[in-house]
């Protein structure tokens, strides 16, 4: 009989599905836990691109070095050797629910959240509106993106959303060929912003300044912009009396300094830079107007009133307005998407959990199943945030282990999933293999001064996988 897994000779063997910050913070928690001395660990890690780190490398606005400089917390956790990475794997295509839980002790779920809200409005499927995570994806390089266009002739462009992601948008829009260009942005993204006609961006709020989602240092960054002015218009940061009462004394903080500085920007004379960013409050679109394409965005003007869960609501008014545009984004959240074979609560769009636990359809945990990040919580917080989420999840999972509420896997060897990928995935990448693309993009950008030139396409991440440069 075997001996309970976390020892040498059985390993606790657990894959993370998803290679984002979540799945790497919960990778290193299971190999570098400290409540358990002795325990034993391996960690197989699967994510569908050939590429690890998420949003880290996909998401995070090119601009932003600093912050993906958390990469190298995960290349840390890559390096232990009970850890492995097999990219070009996708879950329910290559591999599937029962294979893993036929092969491994726990399973953890850190697929992020995929898909956009959309506004559901009039005009929203025209030429000219599209998802703002699609524009994120596209300017990073992401190859499921690569392809799309966006016209950016128009001379204004409106982003529908108060939080970083629309931040970002905008910020990307008003940034300078020579700012972009010491970036690591995809080069297909780079030629078409150069020639960008881009010289407005507006971004709308359905809510008042002291709801808005944006951290206080992506709004005081606006005010850095080379040749960007920030507009406020000084009445849209007039508090009503409950927005007021929200954010003195004990409030909320983040919000207070989010009024205080968007305040500031209300009360500066413009410069007369090139391009403007416009932040408006209290506004709703109702209609996306065109024939062919985006032509105007038809919106309403909204007053805020309690709610009964003591939450500020934005109910329309009858004044209405229209906003020439050729380029309208939505950015009004995501959605995780459901996993073959895991259980998924379509409302909130996350996968059922307690603390971490999955839950089957009885409300009650699932042997061995666990979830973190975006698809646990929803999307919600930082980077960071992902921390303290997996470090909880992964807690539990280290419960179980005590008290063998585990997987029983007819074979936890690490060559059996091995041999299965080899028959059904062959091309898939392990960490050398991404090793060996991060040397290619890194060295094809330094005679540019860049951080590192993007491949933006499965066959040419797959080509430079094989190349297996030397460390």
């Amino acid at each position: 009989m075997a001996s309970a897994p976390g020892t040498s000779e059985n390993p606790l063997r657990v894959a993370i599905i998803g290679s984002g910050p979540s799945g790497f913070y919960a990778a290193g928690h299971v190999l570098n836990h400290k409540a358990h001395p002795g325990l034993v660990a391996e960690v197989d890690m699967f994510d569908r691109l050939p590429t690890p780190w998420g949003l880290v490398r996909g998401g995070v606005a090119p601009d932003h070095p600093n912050i993906k400089a958390v990469s190298r917390v995960y290349e840390k956790t890559a390096r232990h050797p009970g850890f492995r990475f097999f990219g070009n794997v996708e879950f329910g295509r290559d591999i599937f629910h029962e294979d893993l839980l036929a092969r491994y002790h726990a399973v953890i779920y850190a697929v992020g959240a995929e898909a956009d809200k959309r506004m559901g409005i009039p005009g929203e499927d025209l030429p000219g509106s599209a998802a703002a995570t699609a524009f994120v994806a596209w300017y990073n390089g992401h190859p499921d993106h690569r392809h799309h266009q966006f016209d950016l002739s128009s001379r204004r462009a409106v982003v529908v959303g108060n939080g970083n992601v629309a931040m970002d948008v905008a910020r990307m829009l008003a940034l300078t060929p020579d700012e972009l260009e010491r970036t690591d942005v995809a080069d297909h993204a780079l030629d078409a912003l150069r020639g960008s006609a881009v010289e407005e961006i507006v971004l709308l709020g359905r809510r008042g300044p002291a709801q808005a989602a944006f951290t206080n240092p992506e709004l005081r960054e606006l005010g850095e912009m080379v040749d960007a002015d920030v507009v406020v218009d000084p009445r849209d940061v007039v508090l009503d009396e409950h927005s007021s009462a929200s954010i003195e004394g004990e409030g909320d903080l983040t919000a207070r300094r989010n009024v205080e500085i968007l305040t500031r920007y209300s009360e500066a004379r413009a410069a007369g830079m090139r391009r403007r960013i416009v932040l408006r409050f209290l506004v709703s679109p109702v209609s996306i107007v065109g024939e062919d394409r985006v032509e105007a965005l038809e919106i309403v003007h909204n007053q805020l009133h309690p709610d009964q869960s003591g939450g500020l609501r934005a109910r329309a008014t009858d004044r209405r307005e229209r906003i020439e545009t050729g380029l309208v984004f939505r950015s009004i959240g995501y959605r995780g998407i459901a996993l073959p074979g895991v259980p998924f609560d379509q409302q909130r769009a996350t996968i059922p959990n307690r603390e971490g636990r999955v839950l089957g359809p009885n409300g009650q945990p699932l042997r061995g199943e666990y979830t973190v990040g975006w698809i646990k919580r929803g999307p919600s917080g930082v980077i960071g945030t992902n921390k303290k989420d997996a470090n909880e999840t992964v807690d539990r999972l280290l419960e179980d282990v005590a008290t063998g509420e585990l997987l029983g896997p007819a074979d936890p060897s690490p060559q059996s999933i091995e041999a299965l990928l080899g028959e059904r995935r062959p091309e898939h990448i392990t960490y050398v293999g991404w090793a060996a693309i991060d040397a290619t993009e890194r060295s094809a950008g330094e005679p540019h001064g860049r951080p590192r030139v993007k491949l933006t396409s499965f066959e040419e991440l797959l080509a430079a996988a094989r190349e297996r440069v030397p460390s």
